[in-house]
């Protein structure tokens, strides 16, 4: 039974990479952007970079090879999006979905928790912790 599960929940339009281990919301949260760079690259995209080379100017340092993997992933668990904004070499924006931008609040939750029991973290942009899923 836990098989058939399994692979219909792969088969799922937009969740193409994902597989669930647990019914635990926490752990299947974590199944999709658990590695270290997806909640980077979400927080990037909400604060407005869109474009392969604008995500690599993070001061994290993201590389290539990752952040293809990592956007191709996303776009396949429906995540974010890609269009071509040039065709000679083919290049291409991401934006995120309304499931993509439903993390905002989980971003901003972090934010709150990393400036309060990390110390020398910066404070995120006003903009961003006063902004809300449907802006």
């Amino acid at each position: 039974m836990l098989t058939c599960i399994l692979q219909v929940a792969s088969h799922v339009k937009g969740m193409a990479s994902y597989s669930k281990r647990s019914g635990c919301p926490i752990a299947s949260s974590l199944d999709l952007v658990g590695d270290r760079w997806s909640l980077v690259i979400l927080r990037d995209l909400l604060n407005g970079k869109s474009r392969y080379a604008e995500f690599l100017t993070s001061p994290e340092g993201i590389s290539t090879n990752i952040l293809a993997d990592r956007l191709a992933a996303m776009e396949a668990d429906g995540l974010v999006t890609r269009q071509p904004y040039q065709l000679k070499p083919k290049r291409f924006s991401y934006h995120l979905t309304p499931r993509g931008a439903a993390f905002l609040p989980v971003l901003q939750a972090l934010c709150v928790w990393g400036n309060a029991h990390l110390p020398g973290t910066w404070t995120p942009p006003a903009a961003f912790m006063a902004r809300t899923v449907d802006q």
